[in-house]
């Protein structure tokens, strides 16, 4: 059980925002944590959605694990908050210093469903409609697919060309679930970033979207971060 000091902050990926979260939350908190928050990122530049993180650790107090999803995992490896104890990836890209995003997520074929990233006139990437069901969440409900569709952020296609600085993966311990099922990222990929992190791994049969469709294996792996804070 996790001392009641710890926090958690909550990192959306691509396409999705704080409420992609709600299925892990209570979880988190009926298990003894502080304060569990969602960050809320404008999906407009990595610096943008580095800051709006940021924002959220002033205000907490305490130790806190930080657990990104998807693109969000190259956003928490660019904090550099003292507070942050430990990092968790859900299914998620981790550049190493001087890669992209887009270096990450291109290393391995892509799956037969994934879609194909295109900007619109604004510079930004919106997911079909059928990519949520096809590639996104393919295990979710028929209802939770009309949900995430209908609240995507999408994403300015700037946030996946810049160059990360050294990763704070490299810096303090690090938690990984890998999506064995995901159609987004190659779990070849996740594979490989998680190896070079020396993270703490742990595989499941999900898809790209656990924190949906499989929230206690998210809220376990979050939860054993946290408690590694105590005993330690």
């Amino acid at each position: 059980m996790p001392a009641n000091d710890v926090n958690v902050v909550l990192v959306p990926g691509a396409w999705a925002d704080g409420s992609s979260w709600s299925k892990v939350i209570g979880p988190l908190r009926a298990a003894g944590v502080g304060k569990v928050v969602a960050a809320p990122l404008p999906l407009t530049s990595l610096a943008d959605d580095v800051a709006a993180v940021e924002r959220v650790l002033e205000r907490l107090d305490g130790p806190v694990v930080l657990a990104g999803h998807a693109y969000a995992g190259a956003v928490i490896a660019e904090i550099r908050d003292a507070k942050v104890a430990s990092l968790v990836y859900i299914a998620a890209l981790a550049p190493d210093e001087g890669e992209t995003v887009a270096d990450v997520l291109t290393r391995d074929e892509p799956h037969p469903k994934a879609p194909e990233f295109k900007p619109d006139t604004h510079g930004l990437v919106w997911l079909p409609a059928e990519a949520f069901p096809e590639a996104f969440a393919p295990n979710a409900s028929s209802d939770e697919v009309t949900v995430l569709a209908a609240v995507q952020r999408p994403i300015n296609i700037a946030c996946v060309g810049v160059p990360v600085g050294r990763p704070l993966w490299r810096d303090r311990p690090t938690w990984v679930l890998i999506a064995e099922q995901d159609r987004m990222i190659n779990p070849r990929t996740q594979r490989f970033t998680a190896g070079r992190m020396d993270a703490r791994v742990r595989t499941r049969p999900v898809d790209h979207t656990p924190l949906v469709t499989s929230p206690q294996d998210v809220a376990d792996i979050i939860l054993d971060a946290a408690g590694d804070l105590k005993s330690s």
